[in-house]
């Protein structure tokens, strides 16, 4: 007789995801595929006991990621890859298992965990500008740029590009500091400044951090955050210093 709780002899038990928070790795979950169907979500123990953060990219080359309560249930998921759209829809269902593994799904390296603020941005500031860029690209898409069509992946990257907001930390001459487009839209696609019906929260009662950990820049607000590289700089160097090589 198997007891309740083992498997059966001769078959392997199925991993578990480990995720208490459901509702809030639900909401994550759905806009994540919302905006990439695709999408593979990566879940690893966040630091503290009992927490879980799910990671994930989105099409406009961002990391975004929220920390639920969870934890590992087993030691097949401590730090595992799967299908977004998979585990959202175990978690709809109110199933444990864990989908399938795609680990090597998985290519993009994560931000140092240390990291310092430079700067506090108000909740109501990232949403104008995030406005602003979306009736940017509405206009341009509908009206040209100076009486010339564009085609509308060239406005998007282009609007992506464009540096939303430039700190000064104090004590120059420390580098300024690179506020995307792609972290603003970033934070704000995947809901995590909170509330937007004008309460105190989202007039800056819980302001978004822009941090910086090695070569990264984030923006961290109150229900996620969302990480971006800098481009790494690149200098040719000759092979030869003979003249015809």
């Amino acid at each position: 007789m198997t007891r309740p709780g083992t498997a059966e002899p001769g078959r392997v038990a199925a991993s578990t995801h480990g995720i208490a928070g459901v509702a809030d790795a639900g909401a994550f979950l759905a806009r994540l595929v919302r905006l990439d169907p695709v999408a593979p979500v990566r879940l690893r123990p966040a630091g503290a006991p009992g927490r879980v953060a799910l990671w994930a990219r989105l099409p406009w080359q961002v990391l975004v990621v929220r920390t639920v309560a969870g934890g590992p249930a087993d030691g097949d998921a401590e730090d595992v890859t799967v299908a977004a759209g998979e585990l959202l829809a175990e978690l709809e269902r109110g199933g444990a298992t864990l989908p399938t593994r795609r680990d090597a799904q998985w290519r993009w390296p994560l931000p140092p965990t240390r990291s310092h603020q430079v700067e506090a941005l108000p909740v109501a500031e990232l949403r104008r500008i995030a406005d602003a860029a979306a009736g940017t690209l509405r206009t341009a898409s509908e009206q040209g740029v100076a009486g010339r069509a564009v085609g509308q992946r060239a406005l998007r990257d282009a609007l992506l590009d464009h540096v939303a907001v430039l700190i000064t930390p104090d004590g120059a001459p420390a580098a300024p500091v690179e506020v995307s487009q792609r972290l603003v839209q970033g934070v704000v696609r995947m809901g995590f400044l909170g509330a937007s019906d004008g309460s105190a929260d989202d007039e800056g009662g819980n302001a978004v951090q822009v941090r910086v950990a090695g070569r990264w820049v984030g923006l961290v607000g109150l229900h996620g955050a969302a990480w971006l590289q800098k481009a790494t700089d690149l200098a040719v160097t000759p092979l030869s210093a003979r003249p015809n090589g």
